[in-house]
């Protein structure tokens, strides 16, 4: 076969591949359920975000409660010797425990009040876009039956544990449970 053969052999395949392929202009899909989809996605995205960063500050607030609860140990020791037996060393070591101990119950301090801005300005987010949707989407946000919300919400939150169902703010409010008992 020339060029010119092989060159024409090569065009139909790929004309004859073209007519199998079906655009997505074909279907019946609107650009509001397109929108609508995308809007979809981006919520759970920021569900996935919001968890993450809940996470992320509990994973902080356990190893805070960890570090608090091993220096009063510690310090527990030191305390149990009565003054008279204390050394140098040991009053110096129990003045610097009660310092770091200072510092940890701050960061832990700062570490509550940041998950509670955060909810704060997570909740002033989701109105912001619930406003928007019923104004982007006013007709298919009145058809929506809010008793489904409910039960959706209900048996997300059941196939969880109960300490992942709580938010980040009750479980710093709370420590780490029984291995710390910071206040």
């Amino acid at each position: 076969m020339n060029l010119v053969a092989k060159a024409s052999c090569k065009i139909r395949k790929i004309l004859k591949s073209e007519e199998d392929v079906v655009s997505m202009a074909d279907s019946s899909i609107t650009i509001d359920d397109i929108e609508g989809e995308l809007f979809k996605i981006e919520r759970i995205r920021d569900i996935l975000v919001r968890r993450e960063s809940e996470l992320r500050y509990m994973m902080d607030d356990i190893q805070l409660c960890k570090e608090i609860t091993r220096l009063k140990k510690e310090l527990q020791k030191l305390v149990s010797v009565p003054d008279k037996d204390k050394s140098k060393e040991d009053k110096e070591k129990e003045d610097e425990l009660l310092q770091q101990l200072h510092k940890l119950v701050e960061t832990r301090d700062f570490l509550v009040d940041d998950v509670e801005f955060e909810r704060l300005r997570e909740r002033e987010e989701d109105k912001e876009m619930a406003e928007f949707l019923q104004s982007k989407f006013p007709r298919s946000l009145k058809s929506k039956n809010p008793s489904q919300d409910r039960r959706m919400t209900s048996r997300a939150q059941q196939t969880s544990s109960p300490f992942v169902t709580k938010t980040g703010l009750t479980l710093l409010k709370e420590c780490c449970g029984f291995t710390c008992s910071i206040m």
